[in-house]
This record gives C-alpha cells, structure tokens and sequence, in this order.
C-alpha cells in the first residue's frame, strides 16, 4: 500500500504510546494517513517485513486505538482466524474480543510462511513502538 503522511508529531503522558519519529526502529507500528484522509498502521518486524496490515481509521485516536487492541490481542491463538484467498494465497486475520477484524497479514505462498508470520505478531507486536513514517 502506499500512503501520503501527515505530519502529527505527539508525545502521550504515562501508560499512553510513545510515538517516534525514527525510521530506523524496524520492529514498530508504522502510521500512516492514506490519500482518502483515513489513518492506518503497518505492524514490521525486526528485518523491516510487514507482517500485519491494520484497518482504516477516520481519527489518530481510533488508530491508537486499534493499535492498543493489537498488542492485547496478539498473543492469544484464539484471536486469529486462518484463510486462503481466491488466488490460493494463505493469510490470517487479527480479531478484537469483540470478533472484529484489527489486522490482516500479507499473502504467503505457503501455510507455513502464513504461521510464521502470525507467530512473528506474536513476538512482535506486543512491545513494538509506534512510529510515524514521514
């Protein structure tokens, strides 16, 4: 995906996300806002690969929001839902207790390439800063 940033630098208080401006974290949130005004995030591994796709957001706080629902989600294997695309590609979906979808990984070839993938949210996403990307 490609998105255009709007610059928002901010830093939150105690128990909130710190947000970066360093483009050099690999393991992180990456926010972005779209050319359709919305706000989305990519969640990146340590090599810089994304590994999850968030959904749009029409505010900053809702993507917070559901960057916060992801690092309290991601750990659970109940949260994650298995599915291969109409091309025959494998890929998973994140969902929020509520069975809301908060994230979608790329498409992999293999079944095994889609499991490590998850398995790379789950140590990732936790403890990844956030970091705007512009």
């Amino acid at each position: 995906m490609n998105f255009r940033c709007q610059n928002f630098n901010h830093v939150y208080e105690v128990n909130k996300p710190l947000i970066l401006n360093n483009k050099s974290i690999m393991r992180k949130f990456s926010t972005k806002k779209g050319n359709d005004g919305q706000y989305y995030f990519n969640l990146l591994d340590k090599n810089g690969q994304v590994i999850l796709i968030g959904e749009a957001y029409t505010s900053i706080a809702a993507m917070h929001g559901g960057i916060a629902s992801v690092k309290k989600n991601a750990a659970g294997d109940k949260h994650y839902e298995w599915a291969m695309s109409n091309n025959k590609k494998f890929y998973f979906n994140l969902k929020a207790l509520n069975g809301e979808i908060i994230g979608t990984s790329p498409m992999y070839e293999t079944e095994v390439g889609r499991d490590n993938g998850m398995e790379s949210v789950k140590k990732n996403a936790p403890e990844a800063p956030i970091v705007n990307e512009y």
